[in-house]
């Protein structure tokens, strides 16, 4: 028998499962610490470092008590996070400043440069990441903080992505040369590639901006997949966390990638992690670079295979937002879609209000809404926004279809497809295929998965797959639904592209209004009939 632990650093809170290998989980603990926005910038968004510390250690604590044992049972544990939320950090790898969280996008306008400079120079990294460079991800945000912070670049050691910190610091590592870089996320938000020598070059960096010239060196430490070991738990946190000091930990990983394993992801998978965001991520045997799509990385997401990431820049977030307008909070929001029919709103919306994460990757697009009337309200628009996040979806797996990722099993992990099987359904319906639910919460089990791979209890990731992930619910489309959805794919696809790309030419839309209008005086007509058997919601 072995127990560990998992920690998933979400964007609201970090959650620490204790994990026993033969019972499942035995217990969790959840601490919340604050996001910092600014009513004058949306782009602005970070997190301090001190709340994150001390919610885990409240978090850990809830966790051992509800596991109800004795902490230094437990034999390892790794971490996940958030990203890219980077870190500059100074000597001693003490933090510089807030954390740059993975939605604050402040950093537009140098990932934009990054783009321009690695498509005019040739740089081959930038297709790894879809052909566009990300204000979410790890150059970017790093560049604004050294053009915001010039008199810190003399103190400026290095910096770090959230996993590889907190890591370090769990392990008493303080050497920017022994410091673990987890390949996923440097991989997927720094351009790092192996098979490129690493990252881009000082040359190329500079070019973008000389006050990068010196970092490439800085960024230096341990580039590694999860299967490898970061370190051992330091005297001073096993003190901190109640735990044995001396037991393994290995190299972090951001958190929807673990979540993907911990959801049971294998080849043939896709796992949409829906929360504040959404990420679509997918295994492949081959490497095979997807225009579009922010990552294509060798063992990210399972360390034998090659992991592909894509999402949506919002998606609880958008959820939340309407919610909020509307005078009340998305759970009371979701109690009021009972009933809905897809169509039936005759609102055709997208889900651009915090940009577009794939796979046009502009974070400069904004959400809309087409087919308006005077009685509409608050849960329609929701309706049409669960509608959009589908859309939006399906448009980034048919983009993943198309350079040979097969689409066989869709998974819907994270916490709001386990609150709403409507959402669930609706997906369902827009994507054609069945929609699989894990029954059980599944946020840091990835990590725990990784831990018990640590301490040697299992081999192989699907060893400890098989032994410790959940079942799922499976939700089938139905035929009025996806017949409707069908039709609105088609108007949401032409407007996704045409309002999406800035160069496209003239697009016919006359047809759009009328057809929103007709599609929802269909729906509303046929909602007293029953046009699937045993139907779950009458979507």
């Amino acid at each position: 028998m072995s127990i560990v632990a998992g920690i998933d650093f979400g964007t609201l809170s970090v959650r620490v499962s204790i994990v026993d290998n033969e019972r499942g989980t035995l217990g969790s603990g959840t601490s919340p610490y604050p996001v910092q926005r600014r009513t004058d910038d949306p782009n602005f968004a970070t997190q301090r470092h001190e709340d994150h510390l001390s919610a885990l250690v409240d978090a850990m604590a809830q966790a051992i008590s509800a596991a109800g044992i004795d902490g230094r049972r437990i034999d390892a544990l790794a971490v996940d996070t958030t990203g890219s939320t980077i870190v500059p950090v100074g000597p001693g790898l003490e933090p510089l400043g807030d954390y740059y969280l993975w939605c604050d996008h402040r950093a537009w306008r140098e990932a934009e440069q990054i783009t321009k400079v690695a498509l005019e120079t040739g740089l081959e990294a930038i297709h790894w990441s879809g052909g566009t460079y990300s204000s979410e991800f790890g150059l970017a945000k790093l560049l604004h903080w050294l053009r915001a912070h010039p008199e810190l670049r003399s103190t400026f050691v290095t910096a770090l992505e959230h996993c590889d910190l907190i890591t370090a610091l769990l392990c008493g590592i303080d050497d920017p040369a022994d410091v673990p870089r987890s390949a996923c996320a440097m991989g997927h938000k720094w351009m790092w590639n192996e098979d490129l020598g690493g990252l881009p070059s000082d040359e190329f960096l500079t070019r973008v901006d000389p006050r990068f010239a010196g970092v490439r060196e800085q960024i230096r430490g341990r580039f590694a997949r999860s299967d490898e070991i970061a370190g051992t738990l330091c005297e001073v946190w096993a003190g901190r966390l109640g735990l044995r000091p001396g037991i393994p930990i290995p190299v972090g990983a951001l958190d929807a990638h673990w979540d993907a394993i911990g959801a049971g992801i294998g080849l043939g998978d896709v796992v949409n992690v829906i929360g504040t965001s959404t990420c679509v991520m997918a295994i492949s045997e081959g490497v095979e670079l997807i225009p579009g799509v922010s990552g294509v990385v060798k063992g990210s997401v399972h360390p034998s295979y090659t992991g592909i990431e894509a999402g949506l820049a919002a998606a609880g977030d958008l959820f939340d937002a309407i919610a909020r307008r509307a005078g009340t909070t998305a759970a009371g929001l979701f109690g009021a879609l009972s009933g809905y029919r897809s169509g039936q709103t005759g609102l055709l919306r997208l889900a651009w209000d915090n940009g577009d994460r794939t796979i046009l990757g502009d974070p400069h697009l904004r959400g809309m809404t087409l087919g308006w009337n005077l009685a509409h309200g608050p849960a329609d628009e929701l309706f049409a926004a669960i509608e959009a996040t589908a859309f939006h979806t399906r448009i980034i797996l048919e983009r993943m279809a198309e350079y040979g990722v097969p689409v066989q099993r869709v998974i819907n992990a994270g916490g709001i497809p386990r609150k709403s099987p409507l959402l669930n359904q609706v997906y369902a319906n827009v994507l054609q295929t069945p929609i699989l639910v894990p029954k059980d919460d599944t946020t840091s089990l990835g990590s725990a998965l990784f831990a018990f791979l640590a301490a040697g209890t299992f081999s192989m990731v699907e060893e400890a797959q098989r032994a410790l992930c959940p079942e799922y619910v499976t939700i089938e489309p139905q035929f009025h639904g996806s017949r409707v959805s069908d039709e609105l794919f088609g108007l949401f696809r032409d407007l996704y592209f045409a309002f999406g790309t800035r160069d496209s030419g003239p697009v016919p839309f006359g047809d759009v209004l009328p057809s929103l209008q007709r599609i929802a005086l269909e729906a509303k007509s046929d909602a007293g009939a029953t046009q699937d058997s045993e139907p779950r919601f009458p979507v």
